[in-house]
């Protein structure tokens, strides 16, 4: 399943806004625990939260807030469950502004973050890949102003990872020049 994920998901550019939308919640669903946690419950997040569907999830009533505490198959975790809600919400709000010309939508912006196009760092080794970066933390600061929750720094350098906005497969992986070309 890691392999899997490696070899065909991470650090290939993703400009989907539901896509973005669904692993930004899943790296922040992460925190505090291994991402292999996250993928072996992915299918189970995708099932309980109506398929990442922000218009879904924005509405989503103590009732279900209960449901999805009770649910073995995701991180039980109050804070991060509240999280994909109020980051629903936010991404709402900034697609509703994208829609009136007011403003970029949610792939957009982020993508702003990198110049729109995938930074390539080519490490070495592993120990050359940092945990966050000057984007990633100027991208955490920006979804926390607006208002987004489980966001740190540290979660946005491996969303941009796992997203392809950032290319961190070191040099001898079979994967760096399938991405970089």
């Amino acid at each position: 399943m890691y392999r899997k994920y490696h070899d065909e998901e991470w650090g290939v550019a993703t400009y989907d806004d539901r896509e973005l939308f669904e692993m930004l919640n899943l790296e922040g669903a992460q925190a505090g625990l291994s991402w292999i946690t996250v993928l072996k419950k992915r299918e189970t997040y995708r099932a309980a939260f109506d398929q990442f569907d922000p218009e879904k999830i924005a509405r989503y009533d103590e009732a279900k807030r209960t449901e999805l505490l009770a649910d073995p198959g995701i991180i039980r975790n109050k804070l991060k469950v509240n999280a994909f809600i109020v980051n629903a919400q936010r991404y709402l709000a900034m697609q509703a502004r994208a829609e009136a010309g007011e403003g970029p939508t949610f792939s957009e912006w982020l993508w702003s973050f990198v110049d729109g196009k995938p930074q390539i760092n080519s490490p070495k080794t592993l120990a050359d890949v940092p945990a966050t970066s000057a984007a990633s933390d100027a991208m955490s600061k920006a979804l926390k102003k607006q208002g987004y929750k489980f966001v740190g720094s540290t979660i946005c350098y491996a969303f941009m990872q796992a997203c392809g906005m950032v290319v961190d497969h070191t040099v001898d992986c079979h994967r760096y020049n399938a991405i970089t070309g």
